[in-house]
């Protein structure tokens, strides 16, 4: 966890840096910009040393840790609009006659910065307002090079495309999610059972990291920030965002349903030969999706046949080969922090690195476990000091950790993809908790009176008997 910083931590003055602006609260006046990432400083000094010269560009690292968090303090539109302005104003575009020769070496950067925003955060720009600052700053450096306007009509089209892709998010693949009570075996227009579309272990583990990549890719890097985002002291009484993390939370819904999907698939089946079966089936899978780097998938595995109507099953257990799952359970203990499965973390991102194939490059994180660190990252560190000044060097953690896990989801899925068992992931249906319980017992009866009291008021209340 980076510390919150005292005021023996600010910024330090650097030797190249953009020129100096009107000194704020708590920095002297004259101060130079800064060299290199900072600890700390005030909005305005970070604003402006996001803004490109004629003989500067910030490094790529401070670009996305400042266009990450600068959300929790400043809207992304009114954060253009500013950039803009202080390019329109430093390098005199509102002048009838422009430097031309200082132009042509500030013209390439003021590109090259909004490239990489619109690329890396291309949700910034879903208002027209946000266009029409792109097309009025870099029209105003086209008269010294045509080609800036070529540049610019390419970003557009690249950002265009962008948005169009992302519209088409995940949210429409979870029409199946919400739970349905057990009421009666459905038939079998219905339901299926996995099995019988998809017997290999090894295939139905490609498939889910399919779903997973493919859900992933939907996740922009600033729904971790927007998912706690709180009120700005500094700021207006309203926060900057909401409701703007659909995606995250369609993919942990995805896990859930997963969840589910397996403990109705074990649950199913009447005779314990059978749901002996797919239990040991899952356990390959599970161990299958660990080999790949699917560490979501296993973990959505390994939850659905530790939930209590599955666990229950003991004479079905009985016939399993559990040493396997004992081995996959202790790699997904939680014990001192899930250390196990953040060692076996490591080294998949390891391979990925030094990796010689596309197979080798998968690393899909435990996504609970990734969304709950960066909660503690940000509840334990505050965001401003004291002196009103940003706490950057939280925010370079933050950026640390989703930077890692956006070059993670950024990779292709090398296995091809089979409709028919990635619609069955998607749409079979589901049991509810209460569901599950009602199939558990009626394969295999309650054991004690808790059991049997809750057995009793589940076919009450779900199938109308006594």
């Amino acid at each position: 966890m980076p510390r919150t910083l005292s005021t023996s931590d600010m910024v330090t003055p650097g030797s190249l840096g953009p020129p100096p602006t009107e000194p704020t609260d708590g920095e002297q006046a004259g101060q130079p910009l800064l060299d290199g990432p900072p600890s700390s400083a005030s909005l305005d000094t970070l604003i402006q040393h996001l803004v490109p010269t004629a003989d500067y560009y910030p490094e790529k690292a401070y670009i996305f840790t400042f266009l990450l968090s600068s959300r929790l303090f400043i809207e992304p539109r009114e954060l253009l609009a500013r950039v803009c302005h202080l390019c329109i104003e430093q390098q005199q575009l509102d002048q009838p006659v422009l430097d031309k020769a200082r132009v042509r070496k500030f013209g390439p950067k003021l590109l090259q910065l909004l490239t990489e925003w619109t690329e890396t955060f291309p949700r910034d720009f879903q208002e027209e307002s946000t266009i029409c600052h792109l097309k009025d700053v870099v029209g105003r450096i086209a008269p010294c090079d045509e080609a800036y306007r070529k540049r610019m009509h390419q970003l557009l089209q690249a950002l265009h495309q962008k948005l169009a892709t992302l519209g088409q998010g995940p949210e429409g693949l979870l029409g199946a999610d919400k739970p349905i009570s057990y009421r009666t075996k459905p038939p079998a227009s219905i339901h299926r059972e996995l099995l019988g579309i998809c017997s290999d272990p090894y295939t139905l583990a490609q498939q889910l990291t399919h779903v997973e990549l493919e859900r992933l890719r939907h996740i922009g890097p600033e729904e971790f920030v927007q998912a706690f985002v709180n009120k700005d002291p500094l700021a207006s009484t309203k926060p900057c965002f909401s409701d703007k993390t659909n995606n995250l939370e369609a993919y942990v819904k995805w896990f859930n349903r997963l969840c589910y999907l397996v403990a109705t698939e074990i649950c199913m089946p009447a005779k314990k030969k059978q749901r002996a079966q797919v239990i040991e089936f899952f356990i390959d899978v599970a161990r299958e999706c660990f080999n790949i780097g699917n560490f979501n998938s296993l973990m959505a595995i390994i939850s659905g046949m530790n939930m209590s109507p599955v666990s229950r099953l003991k004479k079905t257990w009985a016939k399993v080969k559990t040493a396997k799952f004992f081995i996959l359970e202790h790699q997904m203990d939680p014990t001192g922090n899930f250390c196990n499965y953040r060692t076996a973390l490591r080294g998949a991102a390891h391979r990925s690195l030094t990796a010689h194939s596309s197979r080798e490059k998968i690393v899909i994180p435990f996504f609970s476990l990734l969304i709950k660190d960066i909660y503690f990252l940000n509840e334990g560190c505050a965001n401003r000091l004291p002196n009103g000044h940003v706490n950057f060097e939280k925010f370079l953690e933050l950026a640390k950790q989703v930077g890692e896990f956006i070059t993670w989801k950024q990779v292709e899925c090398p296995f091809e993809q089979d409709p028919s068992i990635t619609h069955y992931l998607h749409t079979a249906p589901i049991f509810s908790e209460d569901g599950l319980y009602l199939a558990s017992y009626e394969s295999e009866s309650p054991e004690n009176q808790t059991e049997k009291e809750r057995w009793k008021s589940l076919r009450s209340s779900i199938l109308g008997k006594t």
